[in-house]
C-alpha cells in the first residue's frame, strides 16, 4: 500500500466524520419539523445526489486516459484528466463519502416521514417504518444499478461534463476571491 493512500484514507475519514456530524445535527434538528411533502422531497433529493455521485465515481474508475483524448480541445478536459489520474480518490469521495452520507440523510428523511404520520400503535409504527426504509433502500439500489450501466457506457461524456462543471466552479471561486 502506498504512503499516499493511507494519508488519503485518513483525510477521507476526517472529512466523512466532520460531514456526518454536521449533517446529523442538521437532520436531527430540521427533518422532524418538515411536513410529509417536504420529507418526501428530501428523500428524493438525497437519493438523486447519491446516484449522481455514484455515477461519477463509476465513470472515473472505468475510464482510461486514452478515452479522454478525443475531448482534448473541450472545456473540462484538464480537470477530467486530473480526476482520471486520481480515480481512486474520486471513487472514494463520490461513492463512499457523498453516497453514504446521502444514504444516511435519506434514511433520516424516512424517519421524519413516519413521525409525521402520527401512527397509533407500536406494531403499525414498526411496520410502516420498515416499509418506508425498505422502499428508500430499494429505490436507491435500483437507481444506482441502472446508473452504473449508463456510467460505464458513457464514462467519457460523464468525465468531461464533470470536469467542465468543476472548472466552472473553480473559475467562479477564483472570481469571488479576487473581489
Amino acid at each position: 500500500m502506498k504512503k499516499g493512500s493511507v494519508r488519503w484514507a485518513f483525510k477521507v475519514f476526517v472529512l466523512s466524520l466532520s460531514l456526518s456530524i454536521v449533517f446529523s445535527l442538521m437532520s436531527q434538528s430540521l427533518l422532524p419539523t418538515l411536513s410529509s411533502f417536504f420529507s418526501i422531497f428530501v428523500i428524493i433529493f438525497f437519493i438523486f445526489v447519491a446516484v449522481v455521485f455514484d455515477m461519477i465515481a463509476v465513470a472515473f474508475t472505468t475510464i482510461s486516459e486514452d478515452k479522454l483524448l478525443p475531448y482534448k480541445d473541450k472545456k473540462g478536459y484538464n480537470m477530467a484528466l486530473s480526476l482520471c489520474k486520481n480515480a481512486d480518490k474520486v471513487a472514494s469521495f463520490g461513492g463512499d463519502v457523498v453516497g453514504d452520507i446521502c444514504g444516511i440523510l435519506s434514511g433520516a428523511g424516512g424517519v421524519s416521514l413516519v413521525l409525521n404520520m402520527h401512527l397509533e400503535g407500536d406494531e403499525l409504527n414498526l411496520l410502516v417504518t420498515c416499509l418506508v426504509s425498505s422502499i428508500i433502500a430499494g429505490v436507491t439500489i435500483f437507481c444506482k444499478a441502472i446508473m452504473k450501466s449508463y456510467s460505464i457506457e458513457n464514462c467519457d461524456k460523464i468525465a468531461i461534463k464533470t470536469g467542465s462543471y468543476l472548472e466552472f466552479g473553480r473559475k467562479k471561486q477564483k472570481e469571488k476571491t479576487k473581489k
